[in-house]
């Protein structure tokens, strides 16, 4: 997997859910600078960064190292995704059980 490969998955993912550099750079505890370097190949980043961050966009890790696979995730989704996997598991809970009212109250309509 070369750097700019790498780089430029993470770029298109962190601008799919509309997140800036400098808010993902927060959310990953890192500087923007940083996200600057590794977005353009410049910089390697650790395995344990690389996970967090996969976890952050909404994506598997071997997504981001894979030089072939494409995605057929929607934006919505990948947000859908990034929001469940910042919460809680009893916040994850209270979502689901209101996704699940509003789609039934729709649905009865």
């Amino acid at each position: 997997m070369n750097q700019l490969s790498l780089g430029k998955r993470i770029r298109e993912e962190r601008q799919k859910l509309n997140l800036t550099q400098e808010q993902l750079a927060e959310k990953l505890n890192v500087s923007t600078t940083y996200i600057g370097f590794v977005e353009r190949g410049e910089r390697s980043i650790t395995l344990g960064k690389l996970a967090v961050l996969a976890n952050i966009l909404g994506v598997s890790v071997d997504y981001l190292l894979s030089d072939t696979v494409v995605s057929n995730r929607s934006a919505k989704e990948t947000l859908w995704l990034q929001l469940l996997s910042s919460a809680t598991e009893e916040e994850q809970e209270l979502i689901i059980e209101m996704a699940k009212l509003i789609l039934n109250h729709s649905h009865k309509k």
